[in-house]
């Protein structure tokens, strides 16, 4: 009797213990993942809801509820610009729209700069910035760079004329860079920059400062404009240019005849009876 009681004491014991090995096992497991959980939520970037894009959107287009959606977008990389507000991108009224002024591709983030206010057009007007005006300027297959520009790209002018009337003595013809680094706003009637494939154009509408335009206006209309298309990631400003025949042909500036020295001539003059008479001598000074 004593002896079974022994051994059921035994087993109880041993009982006890794995039960209390268990428990410290569970225990240590869940204070584990209880620190581990807390590790990874101090690590959690806060998100906040931006309004991307919903499919691609070109110049133009009315924009709807259902051309944007939200996404959520890390706080510390939200672009500058964006709408996170359903109230601040569509307006109350209906009639009050938004145009898509630049294109943006599916999943991009819509920009203020990107669309227009509410209640404004899409029109070229929206394209100028303060103080700035549009002037279109003729252009051909040639002039135009082929058919290659597109609204948003920028271009140097360059002017081809005669200096006839406006220098004294000038000859031939002259081509000198007027205008540097001039921003396209449309091309023919087209002002998205969407365009698939090359156009020959007939004019391009440049946005630039008034006296700026002063200067166009006289240079079309005295002479003939070209167009160089500048490179998109080209922050260099080209300097005064100028080019005409002669330095084309590498033959140097033509120098001025030297002017011809009169001889000096001295004279005395001498009383000869009645005549008076003029006799070279040689000049002392």
């Amino acid at each position: 009797m004593r002896a079974v009681f022994g051994l059921v004491l035994i087993v109880g014991v041993a009982l006890a213990g794995g039960a209390v090995m268990m428990a410290r096992n569970y225990i240590s497991a869940y204070q584990e993942e209880l620190a581990r959980e807390r590790a990874a939520r101090a690590d959690v970037v806060p998100i906040q809801e931006v309004y991307v894009a919903a499919r691609p959107l070109r110049y133009g287009e009315r924009l709807n509820k259902d051309a944007v959606r939200a996404v959520k977008w890390p706080v510390d990389a939200i672009p500058e610009g964006s709408f996170t507000n359903a109230d601040e991108l569509f307006p109350v009224d209906e009639q009050d729209n938004r145009y898509v002024l630049r294109s943006m591709e599916k999943d991009e983030a819509v920009l203020g700069v990107k669309i227009t206010k509410i209640g404004e057009d899409a029109g070229l007007t929206s394209r100028l910035e303060r103080g700035m005006r549009a002037f279109a300027i003729r252009v051909d297959v040639a002039s135009g760079v082929s058919g290659f520009l597109r609204p948003g790209d920028r271009v140097d002018v360059y002017w081809t004329g005669g200096l006839r009337g406006a220098v004294e003595g000038a000859q031939g013809e002259v081509t000198r860079l007027i205008q540097a680094n001039i921003d396209l706003v449309a091309v023919d009637q087209t002002a998205g920059g969407d365009v698939e494939r090359a156009t020959i154009a007939r004019t391009v509408t440049v946005a630039a400062r008034p006296e700026q335009i002063a200067a166009l206006a006289q240079a079309q209309n005295t002479g003939r404009l070209s167009l160089s298309l500048v490179g998109a990631e080209d922050d260099t400003i080209a300097s005064a240019i100028e080019v005409n025949q002669r330095s084309l042909l590498g033959l140097g500036e033509l120098e001025a005849a030297p002017e011809a020295i009169e001889e000096k001539v001295c004279t005395v003059r001498t009383r000869r009876g009645a005549e008076v008479v003029e006799i070279p001598i040689p000049c002392t000074n």
